[in-house]
């Protein structure tokens, strides 16, 4: 009897050895694989890229203005700061009714800078061109390598008048660098009611 329980003892020993570490072996796997894949993107990461966006939107309209290669400055703003390099990029930019949603670098360049014959409507909006980019946000929601923001931004024309108040949902994520980048950006005039006579 003794002979029979020693080895059975044995090889119970032996499988919950084996069944003991190989979990932990695969969990251990699991948890490595999430921390190389998981990327936080912070509230400040925004607000940084936001600034970043609207100072790249000035710094456009001087070039324009001052008779200098704006095309250029324009496509690195866009190459610089959105996910063309990831994939589609969700575009719906302010003034346009005809092409409301683009897909594709070329309909966003031709939002900022005009001079495209696919897109006719465009007159160019960040050639008007602008002084200065203020944004307030309502919220940035953030989740691992994904974040929202929403709110207001206003944009001061260069050659006078009152700012121009612009409503915006932005969705950013962050690259194989670690670069965060634009992937959705949604952009209206704010409701205005029709008067009453």
């Amino acid at each position: 009897m003794k002979k029979m329980i020693l080895p059975f003892l044995v090889v119970v020993m032996l499988l919950s050895v084996t069944s003991c570490n190989q979990p932990v072996r695969e969990n251990q796997i699991v948890a490595d694989q999430d921390l190389k894949t998981e990327v936080v993107i912070s509230k400040q990461d925004v607000l940084d890229a936001q600034k970043i966006w609207g100072d790249g939107i000035v710094k456009i309209g001087e070039i324009y203005s001052e008779g200098g290669d704006y095309k250029a400055a324009a496509e690195k703003h866009i190459d610089d700061l959105y996910g063309y390099n990831l994939g589609t990029v969700l575009f719906k930019p302010t003034l346009a009714s005809e092409i409301q949603f683009r897909t594709d670098k070329e309909g966003a360049l031709s939002y900022f800078i005009a001079d495209n014959s696919n897109y006719p409507e465009d007159h160019g909006f960040a050639i008007k061109p602008w002084s200065a980019v203020r944004w307030e946000s309502t919220g940035i929601k953030t989740e691992n390598n994904m974040a929202i923001a929403m709110g207001n931004y206003y944009f001061t024309p260069a050659k006078g008048g009152e700012d121009v108040k612009v409503e915006y949902t932005f969705a950013y994520t962050k690259d194989d660098d670690g670069k965060l980048r634009i992937i959705m950006h949604g952009s209206h005039l704010p409701y205005s009611p029709p008067i009453e006579h």
